[in-house]
């Protein structure tokens, strides 16, 4: 078996897939707990939504709100204490068959990673090998997927993704070390590439750099999103940059999505308090100086949740049942689209029906 030719000659404006839009991962009610001597403690809660080919959604929440696990969750990455208890991930392939990357077999699971799913962490220098040099980290994971692929067509190929992310194709006999911290990271973009998969699990990519560069690693992140068509989760504390680059935006608090919308949405009329919150955190480029306000508190601790809704402590805008009842997440059809949140100022059903 040969590999397939990596096209980077195709422009911007490539018609999109036949697919592009439908469905390609339904997550229903997952759920990640955390086993401690004092019991399990759940990091993602109930989390439902959708990915549709080609889309990128952008997953943001304070630390310690879920995000981390979730994206694990999804890659089957994550190792003990933490453990999926429940729900579905329902992965749809590209010929038409519908996988639970739950209850999948390992097996299975480690054939799908890099050629159907890739992950991409925060920090390149613990993820890349430092003893090994690029070519050959490439190496290692087009052999396991791409058995017949001969050395040339791995040093040709990697070299054409290095060169898709900005990296001189020279530089892939560089070990991790020689590169800077945003080269780095950009070689850790194209190696998830490496095997053209249908989804990329970005968790804060740009992190461990300065601003310049994270300017210049989501210009290609984009641009490659643009011209390969993969679906993106994006996970990040950074609001602002979601507004920017995200198609949909899903908020997370206390293991929970709180609140999903598109990013003109969420910047003009934020359902949520949270939200709200996370808003109004960022000051604007243009515009009069205002007096910015946090948001008072601090995240509660997921081993001993508040009952009811977990933002009430922290809600300037909370509601008697707030303290007893946990809203779920639904869709608002006052407003149309897409727009979903986990509060009862706009849970229009008895309340002794939210979840």
């Amino acid at each position: 078996m040969t590999a397939r030719p990596l096209d980077t000659t195709r422009p911007t404006s490539t018609p999109p897939s036949p697919l592009r839009g439908e469905p390609l991962l339904d997550v229903s009610r997952l759920t990640v707990e955390y086993v401690t001597e004092r019991g399990e403690v759940p990091a993602c809660n109930e989390v439902s939504f959708t990915l549709r080919r080609g889309e990128i959604l952008g997953l943001a929440g304070e630390s310690g709100s879920g995000k981390s696990s979730l994206i694990t969750a999804l890659a089957r990455l994550q190792r003990p204490p933490a453990l999926t208890t429940g729900g579905e991930i329902r992965y749809h392939t590209r010929d038409g068959h519908v996988l639970d990357l739950v209850t999948l077999d390992e097996r299975r699971m480690r054939a799908l990673r890099w050629t159907d799913l890739a992950i991409v962490l925060q920090s390149a220098m613990a993820a890349l090998n430092p003893v090994m040099r690029l070519q050959a980290q490439f190496a290692d994971v087009m052999a396991e997927h791409q058995p017949g692929i001969t050395r040339d067509e791995v040093a040709e190929r990697t070299g054409r993704l290095l060169r898709m992310v900005g990296i001189a194709p020279e530089r892939k006999r560089s070990y991790p070390h020689e590169l800077s911290g945003g080269m780095r990271q950009r070689a850790l973009i194209a190696l998830a590439l490496a095997c053209e998969p249908e989804l990329v699990l970005m968790d804060e990519p740009t992190t461990a750099v300065d601003v310049v560069m994270q300017r210049q690693i989501m210009g290609q992140i984009l641009r490659l999103q643009r011209r390969l068509g993969f679906a993106v989760v994006f996970v990040t504390h950074d609001l602002s940059l979601l507004m920017e680059i995200a198609d949909r935006i899903a908020i997370m608090y206390a293991g929970r999505i709180v609140e999903v919308g598109a990013p003109d949405q969420l910047y003009a009329d934020p359902l949520h308090p949270y939200t709200r919150g996370l808003r109004d955190a960022f000051p604007p480029l243009h515009a009069p100086l205002t007096h910015l306000t946090g948001i008072p508190g601090s995240p509660p601790d997921l081993r001993d949740l508040p009952p009811g809704c977990a933002f009430h402590p922290r809600c300037g805008r909370r509601l008697p049942e707030c303290a007893q009842v946990v809203p779920r997440l639904h869709q608002v059809p006052s407003l149309g689209g897409e727009r979903q949140a986990a509060c009862l100022l706009h849970d229009t059903t008895d309340p002794e029906g939210a979840r």
